[in-house]
């Protein structure tokens, strides 16, 4: 087939490179433009390598796009992790229209953090979805879905590099050969499952010692390692890894009050939550450095009985009073 590939970074990459692996044609590509400073992008690299026409356009929007793309006179085009928005007049131009990869099982976590919402929210089920675009966000009828398994232990980047990254190259290819075939199905996506979650960034990856042993223990898996859920330790941001759950069966089982320090291992630290104990065994500091959750608690001389994030819980206090 006579394939446009649309997408950027590592997943646009593999998808290129399947493609490619298998024989079809590749008539260009498109690809975001970097930011001044930002690493180059690997889809836009591994075009280049293969001497493919390529496009770095500001928008998918307006003539220059959808002239670009007529011009190719593709049988189909492939959406690999776009996060510019692609209109109707854009996506129907190919013979065979456009597909396009959703990490989540549509209508569920419409939305650009579609990976890290599922663990945070505590779900044990997760996975990927081809679809047709449509100019609602992520709203399109669905070609087909493949479902993955959250385990207790999961992270985002186990989820998504173990399971949802290579599936969803296998997908692409899947949903490629049903759609030219003409064997494909598409159903409509049922609103009354739907939802919508924004990005999961800084404001949304702190942590809160008062929550619940289990919420704070999937916040750190879902943004492990982006964005890293974080604390501050004497004002200094401090992003917190690698974390093992040891909840309490009784209440007079619990040791320590919400955010203490309560043991200081060989290679972790363990802090005291509502309903257990928190055990940290990797961190960054606010300067990048990576550390074992004992070294950062060297390097904050960090003690049982010490609290985390104390000066945010006094800016708290001193909030309420001034109410």
């Amino acid at each position: 087939m006579r394939i446009a590939i649309i997408g950027q970074q590592a997943f646009g990459q593999s998808v290129l490179e399947a493609f490619l692996e298998r024989g079809d044609e590749i008539a260009g590509v498109f690809c975001a433009p970097e930011k001044p400073g930002a690493r180059p992008d690997p889809l836009r690299l591994a075009a280049e390598k293969a001497d493919l026409k390529l496009f770095q356009l500001p928008s998918l929007k307006g003539e220059a796009a959808e002239n670009a793309l007529r011009a190719l006179d593709v049988d189909l085009a492939v959406m690999a992790y776009v996060l510019q928005f692609a209109p109707q007049s854009f996506v129907n131009i190919p013979r065979h229209g456009t597909i396009q990869y959703h990490p989540s099982l549509l209508p569920k976590y419409r939305g650009p953090s579609s990976i890290n919402w599922p663990i945070i929210k505590g779900e044990t089920q997760t996975g990927l979805t081809i679809f047709r675009p449509t100019d609602g966000l992520d709203e399109g009828p669905v070609i087909l879905q493949k479902s993955v398994d959250i385990g207790p232990e999961d992270t985002l980047g186990s989820v998504y590099f173990d399971w949802l990254f290579p599936l969803g190259v296998e997908a692409m290819l899947e949903a490629a050969d049903l759609v030219i075939a003409g064997r494909h199905s598409q159903t409509v996506q049922d609103e009354s499952q739907a939802s919508y979650e924004g990005w999961c960034k800084d404001p949304e990856a702190k942590i809160n010692w008062h929550g619940h042993v289990d919420a704070i223990h999937n916040l750190i898996r879902g943004c492990d390692p982006a964005p890293g859920a974080w604390t501050t330790i004497g004002g200094a941001k401090v992003r917190l890894f690698d974390v093992r759950k040891h909840p309490v069966r009784r209440f007079g089982d619990v040791v320590g009050k919400p955010g203490e320090i309560v043991a200081v291992g060989e290679q972790s630290f363990s802090v005291s939550v509502q309903g257990g104990v928190l055990e940290i065994f990797k961190a960054r500091t606010q300067t990048g450095q990576k550390l074992s959750g004992a070294e950062l608690a060297a390097a904050y001389a960090l003690t049982a009985g010490m609290k985390l994030d104390v000066e945010a819980e006094a800016k708290e206090k001193a909030a309420e009073t001034a109410s």
